[in-house]
């Protein structure tokens, strides 16, 4: 059997051995690229790095830390946003030897501190001023810290209080390198040499959602096995140029770095959320990964920039959608049918008409070049699927974990399966329970949690099965489908199941206006819902429907805005079973968000905590019901 065809064979042990074969074997081809913002208004400049360029500021990087010090698996810590910096520092961390914390930069001060002083992290690379100053107001519980290096360094300044070399500019870090290497030219090659496949790489903490996060220990070999697996299943190609936004604190991020190393392609990396639509188009891309909310963002926005054009170009638009999620779903059918993606003649044409009024001008907004994208960390609703698959931008749903290093599942290429999470990647083992609960084996599953056997004990067993905690099933030909959280997952006062993700992805499905859907009926007699509005779609509604003097609180209390609302529900509940089905709902004040840590970074619901700060509206539903 050939590499490809396994990657669990002669592969090397680390991620940082694929970054020295990637630059030995195209030095000169553009690695990533990355905006400089335009004084002014103007557009961004976009610059590039070539994996030989890329290189020398990672060998810098790796040499300055040794020259602070640092020892193989000691952890140095990564505060900051995506950007190009991030990745050379990841990579210039594992060069040293030593093990990436990484730390969302909206992460509070308080927990920023209870993950540098868990982690034991021995430097901290801060982005910028702010990020600083949360480990400087903590200093005191900080015994470990010996140095922060600061990428943005404007405004970050040493205070008169720090210690003598504590805050260094990350270009002050990299001169330090470069002076190592003058005395030690083959200091970072002979400590990439060293690594161990079994030595810690990563520490990555869940952002759980209630007490404190656990720090998940991925070691050099899980990173190298992704990069190797992503490969042999050809998800992403040599001549693709991705657009990488995704926070690289979130494991998601992290194997997209380990699959673009091992296969070469460029990257256009800009973490800034709110430039998505602006820089699609400008960098155009061939792939990108994402999360479910941004694809139902460009669908709702869709729809809702038809609706501002007018009655009719709004029934075009709704027209052409139904015609877009039919031909996905009749081409998928045929495809695993005959092996081709056909359609009847009748839907072939208006289908034709359709790309020509509304699909082409969306794979626009793509960027027009768009091969394939990815949508992971929660479910995508299947009508968002069918709508984009029809509309020629095809999503690859893919499954996993923080656990097991995230790329455990994706659907392959043409094969792809609406409503599934795909198959398992080439040396992954998987198993479902008799409970349903899916359980995983392989390279990529963690080491456990750091400093807490105990957890550990819970959900890894001693020969090596982990269990997810998620429930599904796996079809005859291999393709998994998620039907809900295990702990999710629950039974009403009548005895009835009810997977919550199931019913809420088909609302977001039916109602263009919902973000974020909460369902509720554990122990009860029967299912309410909590339901945040997008403010953008919302205010586009109202102002066609006479409330273009209110603001977002008041188009939420408005009784117009609970009718239309309620339509949607009961939309929502004509193909529902009869327990599943929304009996009373609450629309929020403001949408949720991960400021208000409703929401993960990577925009998961948590639920506990939404259930808590809306109790109220949650009793106020059942008054005067039976529970229990």
């Amino acid at each position: 059997m050939s590499e490809k065809q396994n990657p669990i064979e002669n592969r090397p042990p680390s991620v940082a051995h694929l970054f020295l074969d990637r630059v030995e074997a195209t030095p000169d081809k553009e690695a990533y690229r990355y905006p400089v913002p335009s004084p002014g208004d103007g557009p961004d400049d976009w610059r590039a790095y070539t994996w030989a360029e890329a290189a020398q500021r990672v060998f810098a990087i790796a040499a300055g830390l040794m020259s602070l010090g640092i020892r193989p698996e000691e952890r140095v810590a990564i505060a900051s946003s995506t950007r190009v910096d991030w990745i050379l520092g990841d990579i210039g961390i594992l060069c040293a030897g030593a093990a990436t914390t990484t730390v969302y930069p909206q992460t509070n001060a308080d927990e920023t501190a209870f993950i540098l002083k868990d982690s034991g992290s021995r430097v901290l690379i801060a982005e910028d001023a702010a990020q600083l100053a949360k480990a400087r107001e903590r200093r005191s519980e900080l015994p470990d810290l010996a140095h922060v290096v600061v990428i943005e360094t404007a405004d970050a300044v040493a205070a008169p209080e720090d210690p003598e070399g504590w805050v260094l500019s990350l270009e002050e870090l990299a001169e330090r390198g470069r002076a190592h290497l003058e005395k030690n030219p083959e200091a970072v090659r002979e400590s990439v040499a060293s690594l161990r496949a079994d030595q810690l790489a990563t520490l990555i903490y869940t952002s759980g959602t209630t007490g404190r996060p656990k720090g998940v220990r991925l070691r050099h070999d899980a990173w190298s096995y992704m990069g190797h697996a992503i490969e042999a299943i050809e998800l992403m190609k040599p001549d693709d140029l991705s657009y990488l936004w995704l926070p690289l604190a979130h494991v998601f991020g992290k194997v997209l770095i380990a699959g673009q190393i091992k296969i070469g392609h460029s990257a256009a990396v800009d973490g800034r959320v709110e430039k998505i639509i602006e820089n699609l188009p400008v960098v155009r891309p061939t792939y990108m990964a994402s999360v479910p909310r941004i694809f139902e963002k460009v669908y709702n926005g869709a729809a809702n920039k038809a609706r501002e054009g007018g009655a009719a170009k709004y029934k075009i638009f709704q027209w052409a959608a139904g015609v877009a999620k039919e031909y996905g779903r009749v081409t998928q059918d045929n495809f695993f049918r005959t092996g081709a993606h056909t359609a009847p003649a009748g839907l072939r044409v208006k289908h034709a008409i359709a790309d020509k009024l509304v699909y082409s001008k969306l794979r626009e907004r793509f960027g027009g070049r768009m091969r394939a994208c990815v949508s992971g960390s929660a479910a995508l609703a299947p009508e968002i699927g069918y709508f984009f698959s029809g509309a020629g931008i095809h999503i690859l749903e893919g499954y996993g974990l923080t656990e097991s290093s995230a790329a455990n599942f994706v659907n392959p290429g043409a094969a792809y399966r609406t409503g599934t999470v795909g198959k398992a990647l080439p040396g992954l083992e998987v198993r479902i329970a008799d409970d349903g609960e899916i359980l995983l084996r392989g390279p990529g599953v963690m080491e456990g949690y750091h400093g807490l056997p105990e957890k550990t004990a819970e959900v890894l067993e001693p020969d090596g099965w982990f269990h997810t905690g998620d429930i599904g099933e796996l079809s005859d030909d291999g393709y998994l489908r998620i039907t809900d959280r295990k702990k999710d997952l629950f039974k009403t006062s009548g005895g009835k199941y009810v997977a919550p993700t199931e019913v809420e992805g088909r609302f977001k499905a039916v109602c263009p206006y919902v973000s974020n859907i909460l369902v509720i009926g554990a122990d009860r007699n029967f299912c309410t819902a909590l339901i945040a509005l997008d403010e953008l779609s919302l205010m586009a509604w109202a102002r066609e429907n006479g409330m273009e003097d209110l603001d977002y609180a008041q188009v939420v209390a408005d009784s117009r805005t609970r009718e239309m609302v309620d339509g949607y529900v009961q939309q929502l509940n004509e193909g529902l079973q009869r327990w599943q089905t929304i009996k009373k709902f609450r629309i929020l004040p403001r949408d949720l968000d991960v400021e208000h840590g409703e929401l993960t970074p990577s925009l998961k619901l948590k639920r506990p905590v939404v259930e808590k700060a809306y109790g109220h509206l949650i009793e106020e539903m059942y008054e005067g019901a039976k529970v229990g």
